[in-house]
């Protein structure tokens, strides 16, 4: 990991969050192990503690969700993954067996904490929130906060109890939860802290306890089409070695059209054996999308004609026609 990339995941991790001492040591000796080591390896490696910067933009691998979700039941689709078959049609077919992913269980016994230390998480109304692979910029947040939910009490870590994962408690630190407008709260939430006059934000998602028949029972929870006011993208070779270099992405026909496609993709659920075969390879391009509310959503494309949001336990299978023309369309 390079000088500036270090920079970057520090920033997104202590910046973006009114951590409490306990997190800052946490997150700061896991940079620290980070910064020692050699350039990633061709295998991209799973970054724990509660920085989770490569999985949560669906980059890394293995799946996040499965060290999360240990205490929940596995991601199921009704028929066998055939991952790389494709159609001659031009018409997405949106008849597919869906993926369902169950809710994510609370820990039942005492030690079930573990998976606590992975990500940065909010627990509300019961259900455990993720810090989101979408970004908002401080500075538009307030445009966003809707109605207040409440305070975190931080204090969950890798140790803790049954009895700790009570409403609002978190691995952040104390923070102001509110909604975000335009988004369902049952999907969306938010930080919101203002602090020597600067404001600090941070999504959360409840990506669990759904049923995905298309790319519209996720990808519409963005509420992408017709929003997206610029775009741009990166090879795997720029992010893999921290080099930022954006390319610009024309917002035009061949967006709209690819966005589309997408929303009648045909869901397929993850599996340790398609990570292995989707990671171990080099085909992949992220595009990142600006929307009217300045929030930006990234999306990973694999050469296989498989798309992925954050670290979700799903991909997206775009018909081979639309996918092949807009993965062209952005260059090498």
């Amino acid at each position: 990991m390079n000088e500036e990339q270090f920079k970057r995941n520090y920033k997104k991790a202590v910046d973006h969050m009114k951590t409490d001492d306990q997190m800052k040591k946490r997150v700061e000796q896991s940079l620290n192990t980070q910064r020692q080591q050699p350039k990633r390896s061709r295998k991209p490696l799973y970054i724990a503690a509660s920085v989770v910067v490569a999985a949560s933009i669906g980059l890394a691998a293995p799946s996040v969700w499965q060290q999360w979700s240990g205490t929940s039941a596995p991601v199921t689709e009704v028929a066998s993954n055939d991952i790389l078959r494709t159609t001659t049609s031009n018409t997405p077919n949106t008849a597919y067996d869906p993926v369902v992913i169950p809710k994510t269980e609370l820990p039942k016994s005492e030690g079930k904490g573990a998976m606590a230390d992975m990500l940065q998480l909010v627990i509300y109304q019961g259900n455990v929130y993720t810090q989101s692979a979408t970004s908002l910029e401080g500075a538009n947040a307030l445009a966003l906060r809707g109605e207040k939910l409440g305070t975190t009490t931080g204090g969950i870590n890798e140790l803790s109890s049954q009895d700790e994962y009570k409403e609002l408690a978190s691995n952040i630190g104390e923070a102001d939860i509110y909604a975000v407008s335009g988004y369902d709260k049952e999907f969306r939430i938010m930080s919101y802290t203002e602090m020597d006059g600067q404001v600090y934000a941070q999504l959360f998602d409840k990506m669990h306890d759904m049923t995905i028949s298309s790319g519209a029972d996720l990808i519409g929870k963005l509420h992408l089409e017709g929003r997206i006011t610029s775009a741009q993208w990166e090879t795997f070779d720029s992010w893999n070695n921290g080099l930022q270099q954006m390319q610009p992405l024309t917002t035009d026909k061949s967006l709209d059209t690819f966005i589309s496609a997408l929303y009648a993709a045909k869901p397929i659920a993850t599996s340790p054996q398609l990570e292995e075969n989707l990671y171990s390879k080099e085909d992949r391009k992220i595009i990142y999308l600006t929307l009217e509310d300045k929030t930006q959503v990234p999306l990973v494309l694999f050469g296989e004609g498989l798309v992925r949001y954050g670290n979700v336990p799903a991909f997206l299978e775009v018909e081979q026609g639309a996918f092949q023309t807009f993965w062209n369309s952005l260059g090498e």
